[in-house]
């Protein structure tokens, strides 16, 4: 396997979450100042329908130490048995979560930019970016807050397990 830029030998660090074999993982950075609130209420309504919609699904959630984050993760997220809501990891810990994940949900502009650079599909959300080329490249899309596109979104790309680069 290739290793993450600026890293040379050595094992991978471990995922904070065991996973069932056959399951998927969504990795989820939510932690802009623009989504507190009602926003972030949104992101986690759109995880718990995802989760009821695909059985075989986990989330992890490296949070933000931010308090509206902490609240809103703890509130809407930290009893369902297939998220996991941990402290933010390590840089070696998050590229390889990033490479594990099936999936990535995020608000965070370095998030999109290095999840596409190991073949991962972005959702990002958020209304803007000011990141726009993976955007533009097909490998990311804008979804916003809106539950329903969010569940959408994923839901298809979980279904029809997209290429990285469209066609």
């Amino acid at each position: 396997t290739q290793q993450p830029a600026g890293r040379e030998g050595g094992a991978d660090p471990p995922l904070p979450i065991n996973l069932p074999a056959g399951s998927k993982l969504a990795l989820l950075t939510a932690h802009r100042r623009e989504s507190f609130g009602d926003g972030l209420v949104r992101i986690c309504q759109a995880v718990l329908s995802l989760l009821e919609r695909h059985p075989n699904l986990y989330i992890l959630y490296p949070v933000h130490p931010n308090p509206n984050v902490q609240e809103a993760a703890h509130k809407y997220l930290a009893a369902h048995p297939r998220i996991y809501l941990c402290a933010p990891l390590e840089y070696p810990g998050f590229v390889s979560a990033l490479a594990a994940a099936d999936l990535i949900l995020t608000d965070s502009g370095g998030v999109q930019e290095e999840a596409p650079a190991l073949g991962k599909r972005v959702l990002v959300l958020r209304e803007t970016t000011e990141r726009p080329e993976g955007i533009e490249a097909g490998v990311a899309e804008l979804v916003g807050t809106d539950v329903d596109q969010i569940v959408a979104r994923a839901t298809a790309l979980f279904l029809e397990a997209m290429p990285l680069v469209p066609l």
